[in-house]
């Protein structure tokens, strides 16, 4: 269907307004996207050799904050059913663990925890920290 103007007929899409939509879309999926992998906020120990957490859907990550609060993922758990969710969402699903916990956690909470873990018939886990920064390599 043509739009007749002053002159003539116009055949032609106007795709300004279109491209404008997609890029304020992707500007904004660039903004949210890192927020989203974020989950719970914990003080990671730092080391010097850190792998990347895989993006992936094929793992869980188990979250133990300072005060001792464990969430898997998102999702606050107790550690008395801990075994039991990890049982059902880690083992049988044959899911990759990842554990983060704070720096301040005392060791014997994490000690415990891993227990659990092991209860739960989990043999490999990952341990999450933060890569040190190299003040050597930064100076040059």
């Amino acid at each position: 269907m043509a739009i007749k103007t002053g002159g003539g007929f116009l055949n032609e899409i106007n795709v300004t307004p279109f491209v404008d939509v997609m890029l304020v879309l992707l500007i904004i999926f660039m903004v949210t996207a890192p927020l989203m992998t974020q989950g719970v906020e914990v003080d990671l120990p730092v080391t010097k050799t850190v792998k990347n957490l895989p993006q992936d859907s094929e793992h869980l990550v188990l979250s133990v904050k300072k005060d001792g609060t464990l969430f898997l993922d998102e999702y606050q758990v107790g550690l008395d059913e801990l075994q039991d969710h990890l049982k059902r969402l880690v083992a049988k699903q044959k899911k990759q663990l990842f554990l983060r916990a704070d720096k301040d956690v005392a060791y014997g909470t994490v000690v415990m925890i891993m227990g659990e873990i092991k209860g739960a018939g989990i043999d490999r886990l990952g341990i999450v920290a933060e890569k040190t920064v190299d003040l050597k390599k930064n100076k040059k």
